[in-house]
Parts: C-alpha cells; sequence; structure tokens
C-alpha cells in the first residue's frame, strides 16, 4: 500500500549572518511540501543541505481489486465445459438456460450427501438390496443432493451476487445469464421439491412422527440463515463454517438413518462432534472468495487470519478430528476398523502437503470433495459399527 510521504528540505548556515525571504511551494505532482530559504549572498557563508523524509503509518485505504479473471474460459479451453456443468471454477461461458441452472445447483457438491446418505441406510440396519429400499435410497439421495444442496447452492449464489461481482464477474447471476426472477423461481422450486419428497418418504416408511421431513426443514432453514441476513452466520468465519460443514456431516446421514430405521440420539451427537473435522473442510469454500469478502465485510477465516494461517486451520480441524476418531476406535476394541481409517486419513495428509497447503487457492475444490467423501466414510467407521 502505498503510504504519505512528505519531504521537508531546509538550508543551515553556519559562520555567517543572512537576511533573505521565506517562501512556501507545494508540489503539484509528488503532493510534497518544501521549505525554501533564500538568501542574499554572502561570501563568508558556509551552506550545508538536509533531507527529512516523515513517512506516515500505512492504512488499508486502497480498493479491493480481483486478480481473477474477467471473462470465463472459452468453451474450448480444456475442461471448462465440464467445469461448468459441475458448477466449479474454470467454467465456461454457457447460454444454455438448463446447463446455467444445473450450474447453480453445483454438482460437485452432491456426492458426499449422496454417500452420507448411504452410510445412514446401511448403519439402521434395516437397509436391504431390495427393489423398493434400493428406490427409497435413491429418492433420499435426490432429496439430500440435487434438491436441497442444490437449493442450497442456488440460495448462496444469490446472496452472495455481489461478493461474485468481485470475485468471479462471469458466474451466471452476477455477469447476468440468468435473470433474478429465474433465480428466486429456481430457490422455490427446489426448495418445494425438496421438502415435498421428504413428507413423501415418510409416508413411504410407515413413519407416524415424519422425521425424515423435520430434517428437511431444519437443514432448510440452516441453508437460510447460513446465507441470508440479517444472522448470515457466514459472515462469521467460525459459526457459519462449523454450521457448513455439519450440515453436509449430519443431515444426509440423519435422514438415510431415518428413512430406514431410527435416528439414536448417540449417532446425532457422534456426528455432530465430528462435523468438526466439516469446519475444515467449510473452510477451503472460502479461499476462493477471499477479495470478495473482505471488500463486503465478511470475516472468513482466510480473511480474518491470513491465507497461510487459515490453511493450517484448515488441515489442523481435519487431521485432529479425523487421528482423534481412529485413537477412540483403537482404545473401545475396534483396531482394524481404527486401522482402515488411519489408511484413509494418510493419501488426505499426503495430498495436503503435495498440493492444498502450497496453493489452497488452485487446489481448494478437488481438496474439498476428497475431504468430504472420507469424512462420510470415517464415520460410517465411528457410528456405523
Amino acid at each position: 500500500m502505498a503510504a504519505l510521504v512528505h519531504s521537508i528540505s531546509f538550508t543551515g548556515f553556519k559562520n555567517g549572518n543572512y537576511s533573505g525571504t521565506r517562501s512556501l511551494f507545494t508540489g503539484s505532482h509528488s503532493g510534497t511540501s518544501s521549505l525554501l530559504l533564500r538568501l542574499t549572498p554572502n561570501p563568508t557563508l558556509s551552506l550545508h543541505r538536509r533531507n527529512i523524509r516523515v513517512r506516515a503509518a500505512e492504512t488499508d485505504t486502497n480498493p479491493v481489486e480481483s486478480t481473477t479473471p474477467e471473462k470465463a474460459p472459452a468453451k474450448n479451453e480444456g475442461s471448462s465445459n465440464l467445469n461448468q456443468l459441475l458448477g466449479i471454477k474454470g467454467a465456461a461461458q454457457e447460454t444454455d438456460k438448463w446447463k446455467i441452472r444445473l450450474q447453480l445447483t453445483k454438482p460437485v457438491t452432491w456426492a458426499p450427501l449422496i454417500w452420507g446418505v448411504v452410510c445412514g441406510a446401511a448403519s439402521s440396519g434395516n437397509f436391504n438390496w431390495t427393489v423398493e429400499d434400493v428406490t427409497k435410497a435413491i429418492a433420499c439421495m435426490v432429496l439430500s443432493g440435487p434438491l436441497l444442496t442444490g437449493y442450497t447452492q442456488t440460495l448462496n449464489d444469490w446472496y452472495d451476487r455481489e461478493i461474485d461481482a468481485i470475485n468471479e464477474p462471469y458466474r451466471p447471476i452476477p455477469s447476468g445469464a440468468i435473470s433474478e426472477s429465474e433465480v428466486i423461481t429456481q430457490i422455490w422450486v427446489l426448495l418445494l421439491g425438496g421438502l415435498g419428497l421428504a413428507a413423501l418418504l415418510d409416508v413411504w416408511a410407515g413413519h407416524t412422527v415424519p422425521s425424515v421431513f423435520y430434517i428437511a426443514v431444519g437443514g432448510s432453514i440452516l441453508s437460510y440463515i447460513y446465507s441470508a441476513p440479517p444472522l448470515k452466520l457466514k459472515q462469521n468465519g467460525w459459526i457459519g463454517n462449523f454450521a457448513l460443514g455439519s450440515s453436509y456431516i449430519c443431515l444426509p446421514w440423519w435422514a438415510g438413518q431415518a428413512l430406514f430405521g431410527t435416528l439414536k440420539p448417540d449417532v446425532m451427537v457422534l456426528t455432530v462432534l465430528y462435523s468438526i473435522a466439516g469446519l475444515g473442510i467449510a473452510i477451503i469454500n472460502d479461499f476462493k472468495s477471499i477479495e470478495g469478502d473482505r471488500a463486503m465485510g465478511l470475516q472468513s477465516l482466510p480473511v480474518a487470519f491470513g491465507v497461510d494461517t487459515a490453511k493450517w486451520i484448515c488441515v489442523g480441524a481435519i487431521d485432529i478430528t479425523q487421528l482423534s476418531v481412529a485413537g477412540y476406535l483403537f482404545a473401545t476394541g475396534k483396531q482394524y476398523y481404527a486401522l482402515a481409517l488411519l489408511g484413509l486419513v494418510t493419501p488426505q495428509i499426503i495430498l495436503q502437503f503435495q498440493y492444498f497447503l502450497k496453493d489452497p487457492i488452485k487446489y481448494d475444490v478437488k481438496y474439498q470433495v476428497i475431504c468430504m467423501h472420507e469424512n462420510a466414510m470415517e464415520v460410517y467407521q465411528l457410528c456405523g459399527k
């Protein structure tokens, strides 16, 4: 950041008298002031010149400028078309409205929630490989992934449109590729579709208490207060990331287990505690939005602590939680499960040092998907056995 520099130039005298006038000049180009004393000539006069530079304290007054490209990659550039369909960075500019709608739902984020449903169904102990149970499970995956995760991602993009205008101005909403009314319609269709499907699953399962519907309503409310004012949990890096991480780990698991069995309190507590790792996973999502978050006053952890500190908070939350779970399994006599968990954690830690810790902004999405998948498998080791 540029600092304001004042330069004062003056002339000193030794062994002589002087007479003269003072004139003050303000430089029109440098913004500095100089005090010049013009003197009557004196042959006995000895002159020396001093320059004093006074540097003011630096202030953060410069506007935040985006380092992201102003244009999306062309359609024939590498994997930009696939990125567009998956809803990740580097997506090609698209005009097809259905592809744009799909992009807003970020299909790349569906996988860990779908896996969470599988783990919840398996841990219920009542899932059987029949046509009916498989169909129920698939319907619950659609509920957790395309519908309610799609609702969450579209809602988040809608409330982040000003931030995206700084970070990724070529995204569908800030670029105007899709209208505001179309986005709002998509949010409502996905929300109501998800809640309706949840209610149908409760009827199908013969629930007297609509547990799947309640989980869907709770998750939908959490998604709203995470993204929307006045609460907007994501404004606080700790609270927002824990809320996001826990919803990705807990909600699909609870839905799958409640659909095929009884959701027990101990499983709910363990999955919430394991969401500490989800906190780290959620932090990964903040690295791509640093400039926009700073400009809009959002205190994400990369903004509050800087990239270098935040990346270590991120991997620390993930690794310490997972290694603690492995220790718990070992201490409770489940050594094989503990070893299996360590086998999953080891390549993740290797990838952290090879990629994420070197450049968390470049490898954020890829590493996030890996962590979500491994987290779901690890929670299965903890709760499903």
